[in-house]
């Protein structure tokens, strides 16, 4: 009989590429995978493994193994959140994944309130960017992901998640004390022509949402200075650096020196939660679901 561990370290390989890469998703070694797979080998009697240069690739044999592994371990999942369901139980280890801000203003509460709820549910949090949790939720490295989208630049979901929106962060211009415009109740993106811009890093989501939208409004984004926290572009503005368009779920603390304008028309990104459509009925899953949507409605307040 095929043993599942070793199942489950082959489909990895597959997965991500490479014994190494398999063995971080897995959070083993790189030895652990590759002895996983040589047991394997002996069991079903055919080279899973061939050299590729520097690297390994799989055999046909692998491959085929490969792609029935992933339909098992999926049903496998099902099997479990079925059973759980059964119990209504909320029991089992959950790993939530959540990006920066979310894991600072929701995370900690929702986290907080489980335990008091669930004490025999294990959790398990990590802060990840939302393309990377969307990746790991996918692929069964994530029960949950807190993601985000902006209602100008929506995001792809893959077949086979589900999400649940959790809050619609509102996000505001904010501007140096001393800028002309601090004192305004509320601006709108083309009063800001011909300034300066703190951003996060490009190739992040914030970063490509600004410039996408600056230059939908006709602005051109000079950006004078890059940071992807949030506290630090907001020191920047307040050192007169530039201007920074901030979520409020990003705004724990304002420093002496910044101005918050509300922007006409409102500018929101969507926060939501992620998790596989067949893990859907695990009582953990609705637990955690619930939780989150509690907080966030406390921060709404």
């Amino acid at each position: 009989m095929l043993d599942l561990n070793r199942l489950k370290a082959l489909h990895a390989v597959a997965v991500y590429g490479s014994v190494g890469a398999a063995a971080e998703a897995l959070m083993v070694t790189p030895s652990a995978v590759s002895q996983q797979l040589a047991k394997l080998e002996r069991e079903t009697g055919a080279p899973l493994l061939e050299r590729n240069g520097r690297g390994v690739r799989l055999t046909d044999a692998a491959g085929l193994l490969a792609d029935h592994a992933g339909r098992i371990l999926a049903l496998v999942e099902t099997a479990e959140a079925d059973f759980e369901a059964l119990r209504g139980e909320v029991v089992g280890r959950l790993c939530i994944g959540a990006f920066p801000t979310a894991a600072r203003g929701l995370m900690p509460g929702a986290l907080r309130l489980l335990q008091k709820r669930h004490p025999d549910l294990q959790l398990q949090m990590m802060e990840r960017e939302p393309a990377r949790q969307i990746r790991e939720v996918a692929r069964g490295e994530l029960d949950l992901a807190l993601a985000q989208d902006w209602s100008n630049r929506p995001m792809a979901i893959p077949e086979g998640l589900s999400r649940e929106t959790l809050l619609d962060d509102i996000a505001d211009a904010a501007l140096p004390a001393a800028h002309p415009l601090a004192g305004r109740p509320e601006i709108e993106l083309a009063d800001l022509s011909g300034e300066r811009w703190v951003s996060s890093s490009p190739g992040t989501v914030c970063h490509d949402w600004l410039v996408h939208t600056l230059r939908a409004a006709e602005l051109e984004p000079e950006i004078s200075c890059m940071a992807d926290e949030y506290p630090t572009q907001l020191a920047l503005v307040a050192a007169g650096q530039g201007c920074a368009i901030i979520p409020r779920l990003g705004r724990d603390f304002l420093p002496d020196g910044v101005r918050i304008i509300p922007l006409r028309p409102r500018l929101s990104r969507r926060v939501y939660a992620l998790w596989r459509a067949d893990a859907a009925r695990r009582p953990a899953i609705r637990a955690a679901v619930e939780a989150l949507k509690a907080v966030a409605a406390e921060r709404c307040d």
